[in-house]
């Protein structure tokens, strides 16, 4: 598949370049949060902090089930240097693929929260899509009752893509169910990939899961993403900015900056 766009040279897409476009969007800061394409990226993801320390945050990848891996995972948390933990559990590119039949809910991996829940930084879970075996909301929901000052925010908002209440009412009732999560005190959903790309701009199916989203768990749940640079092959880094103030156009200024910035501002910290 293809994740960037074709104006590369080489497949790479540097710190300098995420800058670059940050610059050019008006973006203040940016979370970098892992995905696995390319494997851990712990060691460039912190690179790019050295560098640009005034602009970015960035989140520890976590693979709690490799085997020797809790050593390595609390000497990295306890640097301090990353603002989340980021669990890539999704089963076509994450670890549910990787290890198939592994559990959130596995009572042999609650020392990862627990280490996390010390180091006061939020849980980032990519979760997948609704047909594949990683969407385990009640595993979420176990996690998050058991431990409500663990901040926790799932990426994606539960990927609703191809979803509609007529053509797979099953898929929309787990998306649904999902999206109740963010009623817990300590949950938060991010918008990072969120149109349907067989659509056209303004994407009206990202509008629609949006602002039901908004009426479930209202504007203080969610947090504005593009998941650049893999989405830059359908747009620009701007036109995911208008196209977010395009479908918050209902809300009051208030509101928008709060899924533009402010309840990152909570979660990650600043």
């Amino acid at each position: 598949m293809r994740l960037f766009p074709a104006y590369n040279e080489r497949t790479e897409y540097t710190a300098e370049m995420l800058i670059a476009h940050l610059d050019w969007a008006g973006v203040d800061k940016a979370v970098l949060l892992q995905g696995t394409f390319y494997g851990e990226c712990n060691a460039f993801a912190l690179d790019a902090l050295d560098r640009y320390p005034d602009r970015l945050l960035v989140a520890l990848h976590a693979d709690p089930w490799r085997s020797d891996y809790r050593a390595s995972f609390e000497g990295l948390l306890e640097t301090g240097r990353f603002c989340a933990v980021k669990i890539e559990f999704s089963e076509k590119t994450g670890l549910s693929g990787l290890y198939p039949g592994v559990r959130l809910d596995d009572e042999g991996i609650d020392w990862l929260w627990k280490l996390i829940l010390r180091a006061g930084v939020p849980l980032v879970l990519d979760l997948g899509s609704p047909e594949q075996p990683s969407y385990q909301t009640d595993a979420v929901r176990q996690i998050a009752r058991m431990y409500p000052d663990l901040k926790i925010v799932i990426a994606h908002l539960g990927q609703p893509r191809k979803l509609s209440e007529r053509g797979y009412p099953g898929k929309w009732t787990m998306w649904q169910d999902q999206i109740a999560l963010g009623t817990l005190p300590n949950l938060w959903f991010d918008l990072s990939s969120l149109p349907d790309w067989d659509e056209d701009f303004p994407y009206p199916s990202a509008e629609h899961h949006l602002k039901h989203t908004i009426e479930v768990v209202g504007p203080e749940k969610i947090m504005w993403g593009t998941d650049q640079p893999g989405t830059l092959r359908h747009h620009s880094y701007p036109t995911f900015l208008r196209l977010i103030e395009r479908h918050t156009e209902h809300l009051s200024a208030t509101e928008r900056g709060m899924i533009l910035g402010g309840n990152a501002q909570i979660v990650y910290g600043s």
